[in-house]
């Protein structure tokens, strides 16, 4: 008999194509850990696109669940640190890549990979914030931790998921945000989020023969990478920096480092994945603070397992807006 449903991921060894599909497991199916924990809700971020279809490079072996975030209770637990009621957290650590991840109503992983839900969000909140949210709270913090200036801060993807929170957070902490986005159908919806400015993705995406343009803006959370980037870098205030989360508009940068030394702009790299554990708790104390929860909520389009498909192929090709909510039960 089965114990739980799972999206689970089969690769065709002859042809190498690779299918997903909503199917019955058993708890002897799920990995090893320490930590098994009846999931309640995951999210759709770019990784798990490449994971649901051909893969990326990322999944190592099939069959596969993929998923690489998720909160729910604590069932079973050989670790000190949770107990069986426990609600948790997990962001990272290439769950839902190299590991069973969070598209499945039961998840066993290793108790290190967990955080407890922080007090003040219930578990669809957690989920609603996601890998993609938590991202864009290391990123506030790195910007702050190098001193934002007095120029807007400038949110390139800003209607995707990372720069959705982005927007909200920095407008909610008093910052002038400036979001970009190659779909003006959004513009209400950042604006909504706190975005005081819209700025075309055409005027920021070619690169320039110069090397510095005029000083515009104070900060920068930047989720597309490649030529918009590269002309970012150009633009920042003296002394500002440029946190770095994402490459949807490709891994390379055409730039020069003449932004770093006469301007002495910082390009902050934000990895979310292998984030030490106090760095997460901190990140999630201030996500329950600082992250107005009226508008996470508009943020929100809601989905179950069996979406999950073509969410996957959607988010792909840049036609998910804000966060996807997976409950896994519904």
């Amino acid at each position: 008999m089965s114990d739980f449903n799972a999206l689970v991921v089969e690769k065709d060894e002859e042809t190498g194509k690779t299918s997903a599909a909503v199917t019955a497991l058993t708890l002897a199916d799920l990995p090893e850990g320490d930590v098994t924990v009846a999931v309640e809700y995951s999210t759709v971020n770019y990784k798990d696109g490449l994971c649901i279809g051909p893969g990326g490079g990322l999944v190592r072996k099939y069959p596969h669940v993929p998923g690489i975030d998720f909160a729910g209770t604590v069932e079973a637990s050989s670790d000190a640190r949770y107990k069986v009621g426990d609600k948790v957290v997990l962001t990272g650590w290439r769950v839902g890549e190299a590991h069973w991840g969070g598209y499945g109503q039961k998840a066993r992983v290793k108790a290190d990979w967990l955080v407890p839900l922080p007090a003040g969000l219930d578990t669809r909140q957690a989920m609603a914030v996601g890998t993609a949210g938590f991202t864009a709270m290391l990123a506030v913090m790195a910007l702050e931790d190098h001193g934002i200036k007095a120029g807007p801060v400038l949110v390139t993807g800003a209607a995707g998921g990372v720069g959705s929170v982005a927007t909200a957070i920095l407008a909610n902490l008093g910052y002038q945000v400036a979001a970009v986005t190659g779909r003006p159908e959004t513009a209400d919806y950042l604006t909504a989020l706190g975005a005081s400015q819209i700025v075309a993705r055409e005027t920021l995406n070619e690169t320039v023969k110069r090397p510095l343009e005029g000083e515009t803006w104070g900060g920068c959370i930047d989720a597309v990478g490649g030529d918009m980037l590269a002309r970012v870098l150009g633009q920042m205030e003296y002394g500002a920096s440029v946190a770095a989360v994402g490459l949807a508009g490709g891994a390379g940068l055409p730039a020069t480092v003449i932004p770093f030394l006469l301007r002495g702009v910082n390009l902050l790299g934000i990895d979310s994945v292998m984030q030490p554990y106090d760095n997460r708790l901190r990140a999630w104390e201030r996500i329950a603070k600082d992250l107005p929860m009226d508008k996470l909520e508009a943020m929100v389009q809601p989905a179950t397992l069996s979406d999950l498909p073509q969410l996957g192929r959607d988010i792909l090709k840049g036609q998910v807006k804000g966060r996807v909510v997976v409950d896994v039960n519904a």
